[in-house]
């Protein structure tokens, strides 16, 4: 395997990459990054760290203090890590999340790529949003990124759904700054807990997307779905998406492909905002089409 080969480049020069996640096993970015490095022969090593909120502020500190060229951010601390970075570059700033942080010459610099690469995801899938209306389900670090960037991409309506616990205000932030603060994009913000099913299915019956931007159908939560309770809500000209890519079909997906609907998970999206982080830590482009036959071409 291709793989293999980037353990002879490992040696007292490596330059570190890390990923700051937990669960952490399920990722495909060590995989994704360290495959992209040995294709274009860069002396760098991407881990996995398995790091919650309670030692985020250690870990941070730590890739910095080791000199790390950076390291990814995922589920649950993309938006706790913004309180431990030097600076935001707009597109955390705008999302209040991080997944992408730069250490240049010891400031740590926070990015996010997730909207971008969700948006891409879309499109190379042949789905068209421009003046459509979105259905969101979240509240957390991948959620508010992936509204963002729909809002600045064409869409003409966005409905977030979040449950009504102490996350939920986050949620409303998000459509507050979008229908004031991005208020020139001309996009209308709408907000409802996920515990109100009828408006649920009101607003996936009016939207051409519907987005789970959460962590259910994860494990341990695989059995678990957006859609329980509501699956009368799908039809076949609805898309639904999903940011959790392991398992590779959802509960979610299962339940949008029974009814006919066209299914997209998180694969996409991962390839797409790794290609972006990529090119942050090291400066050049990541070998997307080399890497998307090796890792992904049986899953997308």
């Amino acid at each position: 395997m291709i793989t293999d080969k980037n353990l002879a480049k490992i040696d007292a020069k490596t330059t570190l990459v890390g990923l700051l996640a937990t669960p952490v096993g399920h990722s495909v970015s060590p995989e994704m990054h360290n495959l992209g490095y040995t294709i274009n022969g860069l002396n760098y090593a991407y881990l996995g760290f398995d790091v919650g909120p309670e030692n985020l502020k250690e870990a941070v500190e730590g890739m910095k203090a080791m000199g790390a060229a950076g390291f990814n951010i995922s589920m649950p601390n993309k938006i706790d890590v913004i309180q431990y970075l030097d600076e935001l570059d707009d597109s955390a700033k705008y999302a209040h999340a991080s997944n992408t942080v730069v250490n240049r010459d010891g400031k740590l610099i926070g990015y996010n790529t997730d909207g971008l690469g969700y948006v891409k995801n879309l499109e190379e899938h042949g789905v068209q949003i421009e003046g459509k209306k979105i259905t969101l389900v979240g509240s957390g670090g991948v959620s508010t990124p992936i509204a963002i960037q729909l809002v600045q991409s064409g869409i003409k309506e966005i409905s977030i759904l979040a449950r009504d616990d102490k996350f939920f205000p986050k949620a409303e932030e998000n459509v507050a700054y979008i229908n004031n603060e991005m208020n020139h994009f001309g996009v209308k913000a709408n907000i409802f807990p996920l515990e109100d099913k009828e408006a649920f299915r009101k607003e996936i019956s009016e939207s051409a997307v519907l987005a789970n931007a959460t962590s259910l159908g994860m494990k341990p939560m695989d059995e678990m779905s957006i859609l329980d309770g509501v699956t009368d809500a799908l039809r076949e000209d609805l898309v639904v998406t999903d940011v959790v890519y392991n398992p590779e079909k959802t509960k979610l997906l299962a339940q949008a492909e029974a009814a006919g609907a066209t299914a997209i998970n998180g694969l996409g999206m991962v390839l797409w905002q790794g290609a972006l982080a990529y090119k942050l830590f090291t400066g050049e482009d990541m070998p997307m089409e080399e890497i998307k036959k090796i890792m992904f071409d049986k899953t997308l």
